[in-house]
């Protein structure tokens, strides 16, 4: 019993040792190409860095996030980003629009997806042609819906006029009331092909088997889908919720190119931009970034524990 013991532990620390060896090369890039700027824009969120003088950024600590002003007789007020309504505005536009637009996406990319994986003549054909708005940079297809979606030469606006759906024109993306769900619409149009992608990853994976024994069975194709496939491919929907939702919570050039800048849109990306670039206010905007990172870091850490919390039950 000695001999294949050793020889399997022998084994396995030389897969590990194996393993090790690949991947170090990859974390010493992702190292430089990311962990670098990352602390980099953790440092100067401490700092009274500016962009003309970001090599003689003096520490302030916690000035850029939580400040008091003693006014004297009792009565002070607290500035910073913590405190900043813009910063707090930018942060409910950004997770308005994530939660909108990875449900949307998610719920049009599995019926994409339910589509591309039946068999159908030219089936190859249809799946090329759903990836096109996802393989159209995103600068262009801001561009693109912002002339449909213009008030006076828009298509949108000409279609809902002739059906009637509308009675005057709509300035969808300058409009404070309607920029958000413009943003939305571009959107879910561009990425749902990358949901349904994944999404029919996880389908190809299901065996045809089990399909063969409930139609044998009389199942019911809804109770399938539900019973079956469903829970077969839930963790390629998790995988591709986060990844979407990575996407989306860092939204920015979408934003920036299809609507003016107004509270109702602007997102922490933008606010960050802002803050780094036009402001000159470097510092602050470092804490933006900063805090950006920590949102999107305890977004994705709950939606993998509640993944992981779905899957466990549905086993148990």
């Amino acid at each position: 019993m000695a001999g294949p013991v050793s020889r399997n532990s022998e084994l396995g620390r030389q897969r590990v040792l194996a393993a090790w060896g690949f991947l170090t090369p990859m974390l010493l890039v992702l190292a430089l190409a990311a962990g670098w700027p990352l602390a980099r824009t953790i440092w100067f969120s401490f700092t009274d860095a500016k962009l003309d003088s970001l090599g003689s950024a003096e520490w302030v600590g916690l000035l850029n996030y939580l400040e008091y002003l003693d006014y004297g007789d009792g009565d002070g007020e607290y500035f910073g980003l913590l405190f900043d309504e813009g910063w707090w505005a930018a942060v409910w536009n950004t997770l308005r629009f994530a939660l909108i637009s990875v449900t949307l996406e998610t719920v049009f990319g599995l019926i994409v997806a339910l589509v591309l994986n039946a068999s159908f003549p030219g089936r190859a054909i249809v799946r090329a042609a759903v990836l096109v708005p996802w393989a159209i940079p995103t600068i262009v297809s801001a561009k693109m819906w912002a002339w449909m979606m213009h008030d006076q030469f828009g298509i949108l606006n000409d279609i809902g006029l002739r059906l009637g759906l509308l009675d005057a024109p709509i300035a969808w993306t300058a409009s404070p009331d309607t920029a958000m769900v413009a943003v939305i619409i571009v959107d879910v149009w561009k990425t749902t092909p990358f949901m349904a992608l994944l999404i029919l990853a996880g389908l190809q994976l299901v065996p045809s088997d089990i399909y063969e024994a409930a139609r044998l069975d009389g199942v019911h194709p809804v109770k399938v889908f539900f019973r079956i496939t469903l829970p077969l491919i839930r963790p390629a929907i998790m995988v591709a919720v986060i990844f979407r939702a990575l996407d989306a919570l860092r939204v920015f050039d979408l934003v920036y190119v299809l609507t003016p800048n107004n509270d109702r849109t602007r997102t922490m990306s933008v606010f960050a931009q802002e803050n780094l670039f036009q402001f000159d206010k470097f510092a602050y905007g470092s804490a933006a970034s900063t805090l950006l990172f920590v949102v999107i870091a305890l977004m994705v850490l709950l939606t993998i524990t509640l993944g992981r919390m779905d899957l466990e039950g549905n086993r148990s």
